[in-house]
């Protein structure tokens, strides 16, 4: 559940109360300390490439569909991404009829939190978006969790857009599982049946607009510094937002 401070009425995320109890100091580099507790973000490493890719598509982009636990975390980290036209928090993997925050938080939906990522192959292509996903965007040794956020809502999952990308998808993880890099299995779900629904305006765009959330500050700003520092030739600093695309 988010930490949400607007809407009032909005869940709050499972965990995040617990993090922010007691005495706690904003760090620098998107850190929190809790008086009591050494806290740390989640440590990154960049992993391999994936040994089978899409080649460039002619110049039409493309869409990939990810869910990696908390949508804010994901698309704040794509929005980054050079080659990424557009990143939309949703939901994905049940019905357009439960499709909302209130019943997908209640984890009995079949919906998961993801980002719908529309992407030019020609810049980026989605073994690179597939790598950042396992590299720096989640854990995906977690079931049906990321972080302090529990239910089925947040599992790791990829929505394939075609037979082409489920092969990819499939492959890379029979890579990893292959080279124990992670030192345990990874349990991220591999659905060939994607869908996708926008999430409310208020989550779009939400790292950006809330930088000073103690949620966004210790679990997702860590990882847009680690797109920077891991994958320094992928980093743009400007991110690509949702409503200013709408606005114009």
């Amino acid at each position: 559940m988010h930490a949400h401070a607007t809407p009032p009425n909005l869940p709050r995320r499972r965990g995040v109360l617990q993090l922010l109890t007691g005495s706690s100091i904003l760090l620098g580099g998107g850190l929190l300390w809790q008086a009591g507790a050494g806290l740390a973000a989640e440590e990154a490493v960049r992993i391999p490439p994936p040994a089978q890719d899409l080649p460039p598509a002619g110049q039409s982009a493309q869409k990939a569909i990810l869910a990696g636990g908390c949508f804010w975390g994901v698309q704040g980290v794509y929005q980054h991404v050079k080659g990424v036209l557009r990143a939309v928090s949703g939901y994905s993997g049940g019905t357009a009829a439960t499709a909302s925050y209130g019943l997908v938080s209640s984890g009995g939906t079949a919906h998961a939190e993801s980002v719908e990522i529309t992407f030019d192959p020609a810049q980026v292509s989605y073994g690179t978006l597939l790598q950042i996903f396992f590299s720096i965007v989640h854990d995906p040794t977690q079931l049906n969790r990321q972080g302090p956020d529990l239910g089925p809502q947040y599992r790791s999952a990829i929505f394939a857009a075609s037979p082409a990308q489920l092969k990819v998808a499939q492959a890379y993880v029979a890579q990893l599982d292959a080279t124990r890099l992670f030192g345990k299995p990874i349990v991220t779900r591999l659905e060939s049946v994607p869908s996708f629904f926008p999430a409310e305006t208020y989550h779009q765009d939400y790292m950006t607009e809330n930088p000073q959330n103690p949620y966004i500050v210790y679990n997702d700003l860590p990882k847009v510094a680690h797109l920077k520092r891991l994958f320094p030739e992928r980093y743009r600093s400007e991110p690509v937002l949702v409503k200013r695309a709408q606005s114009r």
